[in-house]
């Protein structure tokens, strides 16, 4: 699946380091379309790695590269920056603002 639209992309599918997603021409082969990728862990990735990718979205040259098949809170419908997203974005910001929006002054 691309993590850019959504798109499906039929398991056991070649993903070469040019590969791009036929719909929005997304990069593949990059770390936000890997399985290991997680945020927050060093160098955002939760395989060893000896250095750093800086650009997430772009193809890569890393060899730990395995095709992530579903991404929360992506549908076909929504994209990856979909709603689902903004909602648990602003419920986060009432969370706080009703803890602490009386401490902040105007």
């Amino acid at each position: 699946m691309c993590w850019k639209c959504g798109n499906s992309i039929a398991q056991g599918t070649f993903i070469s380091r040019t590969s791009e997603c036929p719909v929005c021409g997304a990069d593949l082969h990059s770390c936000k379309n890997c399985r290991f990728y997680s945020p927050g862990a060093y160098y955002d990735c939760r395989e060893t790695v000896s250095e750093l990718v800086r650009d997430k979205e772009k193809s890569n040259f890393c060899d730990n590269f395995t095709i992530k098949l579903v991404f929360s809170g992506i549908s076909e419908k929504n994209g990856a920056t979909g709603k689902k997203g903004s909602e648990a974005g602003q419920s986060a910001r009432d969370a706080f603002n009703s803890l602490f929006g009386s401490l902040i002054c105007p």
